[in-house]
């Protein structure tokens, strides 16, 4: 039987152990979109996991959408990062780069620019942004144009090199969650009618070109990608969800590793185990009460056989040392939700480990 501690190549990379560590916003990065020496200590304390996932960073300016969260577009911020991945790999660990540009979810008053969001379709989106001034209503975005399109897939090949530059051992590119890629997949956010809009392939499209093109430029080795299927978070509703991910996941290009956030889509993380020929990474989620994942949760993949790794997020974030604790039965600390966005060091770097 496969524990969570057995070894395992994922792409070209030789893992550890098969627990690692899902994608998580936190939010302290500089205004600058500069990483911090804090979160190189972050990333550091949690090494031991299979690789680490890092939170969501823009790949350009108009990409962010929240407070706070990283960059990786200039060379100011390639530097920063670098601190972060020399720390975690003299840990032994390995990290990847996760590119999220946030697409409709953000707001003018974010930016210094004040620009406004943009989309595949000038289509608002239900909810409100967390701003410097407070909630505020999210604004219609722009419509992205053809060549704001190419540009943007420019911006994302830019980001990737600037990943590779900063000594990211590989890059995912977010399509889920209701950001971009996911907003172009989706039909309640995508109404073009160009070769972008309509049909199943015109919508994949984008989420496909992206990660061609980032392939092209870094290594299909160090390229993976990120979906969530099904998961209405931001305001999304995919229409027909297994016609979309039989569409999209055949379509995607050699990988590093495919990643699927399950929202209570057991059948659907099934089905694209049988569709997806390389090596796939589950963040577990089979019903409502399995929020957040277990230790049992992560198992239960691997004795199910749906996935090479399992992916956690909130185990790993209170428990810096998550696989001593997992091997001596816990006990597990709480997880401090107050402390998840923002902040200094408290509910981030201070969570205690065994023996402390």
């Amino acid at each position: 039987m496969t524990s969570l501690f057995d070894s395992v190549t994922v792409g070209k990379f030789a893992l550890k152990n098969r627990l690692a560590m899902a994608p998580m916003s936190r939010n302290r990065a500089l205004p600058s979109g500069d990483a911090t020496e804090l979160m190189a200590e972050y990333y550091s304390q949690r090494a031991a996991a299979a690789l680490i996932i890092t939170e969501g960073i823009q790949p350009s300016q108009v990409g962010q959408g929240f407070i706070n969260s990283p960059g990786l577009h200039t060379p100011e911020h390639a530097r920063s990062w670098r601190v972060v991945t020399d720390a975690v790999h003299a840990e032994g660990g390995k990290i990847v780069a996760q590119l999220m540009h946030s697409g409709r979810i953000g707001h003018p008053s974010l930016y210094p620019s004040a620009h406004q969001s943009v989309a595949p379709s000038a289509i608002v989106a239900g909810g409100q942004c967390f701003t410097p001034d407070g909630l505020k209503d999210y604004l219609v975005p722009h419509e992205l144009t053809a060549d704001e399109i190419d540009s943007t897939i420019q911006d994302f090949v830019t980001s990737a090199r600037y990943a590779v530059d900063a000594g990211f051992d590989a890059v995912q590119l977010h399509a889920g969650n209701g950001f971009l890629l996911h907003q172009f997949m989706a039909e309640n956010t995508n109404t073009r009618t160009d070769g972008y809009g309509g049909s199943l392939g015109n919508r994949i499209r984008f989420a496909i070109e992206v990660t061609e093109a980032v392939a092209a430029a870094i290594g299909n080795d160090r390229t993976a990608v990120r979906i969530s299927p099904a998961n209405p978070y931001n305001d999304i509703v995919e229409g027909d969800t297994e016609a979309l991910y039989q569409a999209l996941v055949p379509a995607l290009p050699e990988l590093a590793f495919l990643e699927v956030c399950e929202i209570v889509t057991r059948p659907m993380t099934r089905m694209i185990r049988e569709l997806w020929q390389g090596s796939l990474i589950v963040n577990p989620h089979a019903s409502q009460d399995s929020f957040p994942a277990t230790a049992k949760t992560a198992q239960e993949i691997l004795d199910e056989n749906l996935a090479d790794v399992v992916s956690v997020g909130a185990l790993w974030l209170a428990n810096p040392d998550l696989l001593d604790r997992i091997k001596a039965g816990g006990p597990f600390n709480e997880v401090d939700q107050s402390t998840f966005y923002g902040g200094d060091q408290h509910g981030y770097t201070d969570y205690p480990v065994l023996g402390r």
